[in-house]
This record gives structure tokens, sequence and C-alpha cells, in this order.
């Protein structure tokens, strides 16, 4: 009989104590409730503390709040960038060259800021368009002031051998190191302040097309008769021999067969062997290069049978050709004259080099030429030739 049963039969004695099978289940119970409170408030506190420790780390006291896109940070770079013209306030800026580091806004360490993207793009592709060298040179970005362009200019000896008969040595190749500096190049318009405060001038296109416009000029300038001394080294500026007798350093050349124009009978000759001067591995990239006046008088020209050589582009953009191959009208190269180097064909990609730097500063000085604001913008570019073999000249000369 359980306590419980005698209890009901008026049982004397009977204590009202719980039984210990009972008491040891509430027990045991209680303990996994504890066990579990306990884990539970673990559970919590640790999510407490990653929270607080991601919140440290993405929040900085004082730090401007901005979008996490791109086109929201280029615009807010552009909008700090034309405050930075108008006025020279500069806070913009400043900020966001520590939140848009991967935009290359920041600010250089003896004065100025670099343009925004937009405007950066903008020069850049007005230097790719004009009728310069670059259009057809290879144009390479550095971090550097200077740039080591390794060329191997001989051939490896190779000979026959024979089983029983001794193998002589072989000719070893020459490893030439051409290294290009970098130089600055600058732009300095101005505009009255006057200007700049009105709303309605767009100043950041003024300056881009300032600037776009200066550089491409000296650019094209220096890539084809630079002298090498704070400037880049342009391809005329070195010594010029008759082609058969080339070596390393020099350019090689086809005289016209006139003295100071192409010859008086089969004048096309000059250009066809121009043509053949260069060695068949440069041709399938070879450019002409020569200017307006020198392109008027080429396109006159026919061959043999009475056809024309030139031939115009047949789409808008396209280059126009002679002997099949393009040219590029560039004003800086000179005109017909005697013993004038008036034609340059070869492959520039390989024969001509630009090195440059690819931040463009702008730094603005309220001061100098007050009530005027000067715009002092400057990039690093150098250039020079990196391959002999791959550039031949004609000389309008007899020989």
């Amino acid at each position: 009989m359980t306590r419980t049963e005698a209890k009901a039969l008026g049982g004397e004695g009977v204590s009202d104590a719980p039984e210990p099978e009972v008491t040891a289940a509430l027990t045991g119970l209680l303990d996994e409730f504890k066990g579990f409170q306990r884990d539970m408030s673990q559970k919590v506190q640790q999510q407490e503390e990653r929270l607080t420790m991601l919140d440290r780390k993405s929040f900085t006291p004082g730090r401007p709040v901005l979008s996490t896109t791109a086109t929201d940070l280029g615009a807010l770079h552009q909008k700090a960038f034309a405050d930075y013209l108008r006025s020279g306030e500069d806070a913009g800026l400043r900020g966001l060259s520590l939140e848009g580091k991967a935009m290359t806004t920041t600010v250089s360490a003896d004065g100025g800021f670099l343009v925004n993207p937009q405007m950066s793009d903008r020069i850049r592709g007005v230097l790719r368009s004009t009728a310069s060298i670059r259009a057809v040179a290879n144009v390479v970005n550095v971090e550097s002031g200077s740039f080591d362009v390794v060329i191997d200019r001989t051939d490896l000896g190779t000979g026959w051998a024979t089983e029983a008969a001794n193998f002589a040595e072989t000719a070893t190749p020459q490893i030439e190191r051409i290294s290009i500096r970098i130089y600055e190049l600058a732009a300095m318009p101005r505009a009255s302040q006057r200007l700049l405060d009105d709303a309605a001038f767009d100043v950041e296109g003024w300056l881009a097309e300032r600037i776009a416009n200066r550089f491409a000029r000296a650019e094209a300038n220096a890539f084809i008769l630079g002298d090498g001394i704070d400037k880049p080294k342009g391809f005329l500026s070195y010594n010029k021999v008759a082609n058969g007798s080339w070596a390393w350093g020099q350019l090689g050349y086809v005289p016209t067969g006139g003295a100071a124009d192409f010859a008086p009978s089969n004048a096309s000759d000059a250009i066809v062997d121009l043509v053949y001067s260069l060695g068949a591995q440069y041709r399938a990239n070879a450019t002409f290069v020569m200017n307006s006046k020198t392109a008027g008088a080429v396109r006159k020209m026919k061959d043999a049978d009475g056809r024309f050589m030139w031939s115009d582009g047949l789409q808008l953009g396209e280059p126009s050709r002679l002997m099949g191959y393009p040219v590029l009208v560039a004003e800086d190269m000179p005109d017909i004259a005697a013993n004038a180097y008036a034609i340059a064909f070869g492959d520039f990609h390989a024969g001509y080099t630009v090195a440059e730097r690819p931040d463009l500063r702008v730094l603005r000085d309220p001061f100098s030429v007050k009530p005027h604001v000067l715009f002092y913008a400057s990039k690093r570019v150098g250039g020079d030739v990196t391959d002999f073999n791959a550039i031949k000249l004609l000389k309008f000369a007899t020989s």
C-alpha cells in the first residue's frame, strides 16, 4: 500500500513528505532548467559581444556617411572637386580620399589634388584620339620615375652539326637596356573668380578641354622632335644614316632621288623602296607618318598602271591608306624640303614607347594673378625609341 492509500484509509503516523522518486525527478528537472538558462545566457552574451565588436569596426566618430555604390562615390567626388576648383574648399576631397581609396582620389603629398575619374578619362580620351605618335606607339603606365625596356637586338647563332665533327661556338645574342625617363608635362590656364562663382559655368569641362589641348600639342611635338632634355626624346632626334649603313642606335633612311622633292620621274618608286626597307616582321603592323602638306603631295601619286597609291578610309574614323598601310597625319613632321625627313614608316608599337604616370594633378592658385585664379595641371610622361629596326625614314635628297 502506498503512503497516499494509507492516508486515505485514516492511517495514523503517515508522513506528508513527497516520495523519493518524485523528489529525484523534480530535482533533475530543475537542474536541467538551470543548465538551459546558463547556456542561453552565455549565447546571448556572446552574440552581444560580437555585435559590439562589429559596430566598433564599422563606426568611426566624425566619419562622413557615404553611399557604398561607385556611382554615388563618383558623384560626391565630382561635387567635391568642383567645390575645390571654384572656391578652394578641400574638405570634401579630404573626406573622399579616406573613404574612396579605390577610386584614386588621394590627396597629393606636395599639394594639389588628383582630378576626378570622369575628368581624367575625358582628358586621356582626347590624348588617345589626337593625331600623335601616341595613337600608334606602345603606351605603358608606370609608378616609378623611369621605365626600363630590355631588347634582344641580335639573333642567336645556329649551324649545321654532323655526327663526328666538332661544333663551333655560335654567336651570342646582345641584350640592350633602354631606360625611359619620366618628365613632368604641365599646363596652367586661368579663369576669373567671378566666372568661377557663376553656377552656370562648367568649370570642369572648361578645365578638361584646356588641359587636354595643351597636353596633346606638347606631347605630339616631343614624341617626334623632342631632344630628351626635360622632355621625351623624339624619334627624329636620333642620327640618321643610309639604310645600307644602318647600325643600332641610328635610324636608317631611303633617299627620294630628288634634291628637295620626289624624283622627277617614277616618283612613287621612293615610297615602294621605303616600304621594303623595313623588315618583313615589322611591315604587318606598320604605319606611315607625315604632315598634311606632305600627304597632299603623296596622295596625287599614281603607280605604273595609273592607279592612285592613296586610298581614303571606307568608314568614318578609319585612317587613309598608302600602298595598303594606314597613314597617321602628324603636323609636327617636317615639310618637304632639302634633306628633310618628311615621311616615316614603321611599326611604332614596337619602335616607340610612351611611358606615363596614370595620375593627373590640379593645383589651384588664387594669389599670383588676382582677381584671376590659376590652375596648374600636371602629369608625368616620357617617350623614346625602343627598337631602331622598326622605323625607317624617307629623306628628300639625291642620296
